[in-house]
């Protein structure tokens, strides 16, 4: 059967089996890799891009926490690669002993040093990294004492151990940003189950799961944390697993409101009916309507979880010492007013970071905003 709809002089026929190129277009979906782009899914990506701002501090702090990845490229104090002999060393990633370069001792060669400099040099050559400084290692050959103001060997200077500050602040960024996205990640998995259950189900679950974070949120972490120190060495997965037993109340919050709203509605009740079971119906139909809101708040709880780190560090119950931290460094440059190098440059490299994760976070909710237009 054909049916022709003629509009000024122009006809257009299309069969009642097949829909029309209309409806084909606003049910067509995209493959990016293995992911299907469907049209909501691409008008979301489109406004994510319509916000400049956002779009380019995306690409600015991914950039950087590529680059941070591979830290021990970019800042360390052995070179990447060393030609010896005619063979290929790559002490970067792998140890090799100071006999393998003529010299004396079956400790690690220490490549800094003047002596395996010329053993190496003799008879080949190294490419180092743009920064020769690791975190943890200190400048013996300052002209003036530590802190040093910058200089050509260290850019923004040393800390109170003569250590370098690019160096700190390039696997201080890592760590930061590390600890932030597993912390948001896990935090989210915890909040958002618990919310949803909290939600679908209401009632008495409901009300002893409320109570029972009302109790658990009044608990003061920060003294917690003093205690614990006290007693446990602090380290990356102490504290994170101690943040994650209070971040994770942010997110139900959300999600519950989120599901107690979409629980009643028709699509649920169908579906109920049809004997689809409580896990699939939270999970398939529920909660893909209750994503939106949490998305957009994911991006400001990262910020959140980096100032808490960075706060606790700077109060000195963070990372243990010695470890890159960019509050250890602030708390360096309030102690060392005299090297205003160490304060300006862990404050500007905290401000950037935080400022473009708010710059995303808002762009992230424009694009799944609905009432958000860009003409």
């Amino acid at each position: 059967m054909r049916v022709g709809i003629s509009d000024m002089n122009t006809e257009t026929n299309f069969s009642v089996d097949d829909p029309p190129p209309i409806l084909k277009q606003a049910h067509r979906t995209e493959r990016f890799f293995f992911l299907n782009i469907t049209p909501i899914t691409r008008r979301r990506i489109d406004n994510f891009k319509r916000n400049k701002r956002g779009y380019w501090s995306f690409w600015i702090f991914l950039t950087l926490f590529l680059a941070s990845m591979f830290a021990e490229f970019v800042a360390n104090d052995k070179p990447l690669l060393v030609v010896f002999d005619g063979e290929l060393y790559f002490p970067a990633i792998a140890v090799y002993p100071e006999t393998d370069f003529g010299g004396e001792f079956q400790t690690e060669a220490d490549y800094r040093d003047e002596f395996v400099k010329e053993l190496i040099t003799a008879k080949g050559w190294m490419i180092w990294p743009p920064v020769r400084f690791s975190y943890d290692t200190v400048n013996y050959n300052l002209s003036l004492p530590a802190p040093a103001p910058p200089s050509g060997e260290n850019w923004l200077g040393t800390d109170d151990q003569g250590r370098d500050v690019v160096a700190r602040l390039i696997y201080g960024f890592r760590i930061s940003v590390l600890f932030g996205l597993v912390l948001t990640i896990l935090s989210a998995a915890i909040g958002i189950s618990a919310g949803a259950f909290q939600g679908f189900y209401g009632g008495l679950i409901d009300l002893m799961s409320q109570r029972f974070i009302e109790i658990w949120a009044g608990m003061p972490i920060l003294y917690l944390l003093i205690i614990m120190a006290s007693v446990i060495t602090p380290n990356f997965w102490w504290l994170l697993g101690l943040m994650l037993i209070f971040s994770w109340m942010g997110f139900v919050g959300v999600v519950r409101a989120e599901f107690l709203r979409a629980r009643n509605l028709d699509f649920v009740r169908a579906a109920r009916a049809l004997g689809v079971s409580d896990i699939t119906l939270i999970y398939k139909h529920v909660l893909p309507n209750a994503m939106v809101a949490t998305i957009t708040f994911m991006p400001f709880t990262l910020s959140g979880s980096i100032t808490t780190l960075t706060a606790l560090d700077f109060l000195g119950f963070g990372l243990p010492p010695g470890a890159p931290s960019l509050g250890e460094l602030l708390n360096q440059g309030k102690a060392n007013l005299q090297a205003p190098w160490l304060g300006i440059s862990g404050f500007a490299v905290i401000a950037l970071m935080l400022s473009l994760l708010v710059f995303i976070g808002e762009a992230v909710r424009d694009a799944f905003d609905p009432r958000k237009v860009y003409r």
